[in-house]
């Protein structure tokens, strides 16, 4: 099989990367009645093209924000309330003068009976707010 790339196209560039290795979202001290957990984690992978604008700090933030939020809706659907692990990565892309922003959001989902503790940032936020990251 031939792949063909078109002569003028630019390909996508990486400009930066953060990963976050899981961590887990529920402390020993929350007395929880936790009554199943999935046998894997759940992963979604989000796109946001930000077109010739450059990117601002807020934007990272705001990507990861989105993309919890997106699998948690999914996690839901499932039947599971709460993440007991949460991971996730950020990239930074460049064609030209666009900018592309990639999230890849995991967690391990569970289901906890009764009122589900409320919600905490997501890990390590603090790192995105370093712009020199993807400059």
């Amino acid at each position: 099989m031939k792949w063909f790339r078109r002569k003028n196209e630019q390909s996508w560039e990486v400009v930066g990367c953060e990963c976050i290795d899981p961590v887990p979202m529920i402390d020993d001290d929350d007395e929880l009645d936790i009554l199943r957990v999935k046998d894997t984690a759940t992963c979604g992978t989000y796109i946001f093209d930000l077109g010739k604008r450059s990117p601002q700090g807020s934007d990272y933030a705001k990507a990861v924000l989105f993309a919890r939020q997106q699998l948690i809706q999914e996690i839901v659907k499932n039947s599971y309330n709460v993440l007991l692990l949460e991971s996730w990565t950020l990239i930074l892309y460049r064609k030209g003068k666009s900018h592309r922003i990639e999230v890849q959001y995991a967690g391990r989902p569970a289901y906890v009976s009764g009122k589900a503790p409320l919600l905490r940032p997501p890990p390590f936020m603090a790192v995105l707010e370093s712009q020199h990251l993807f400059s």
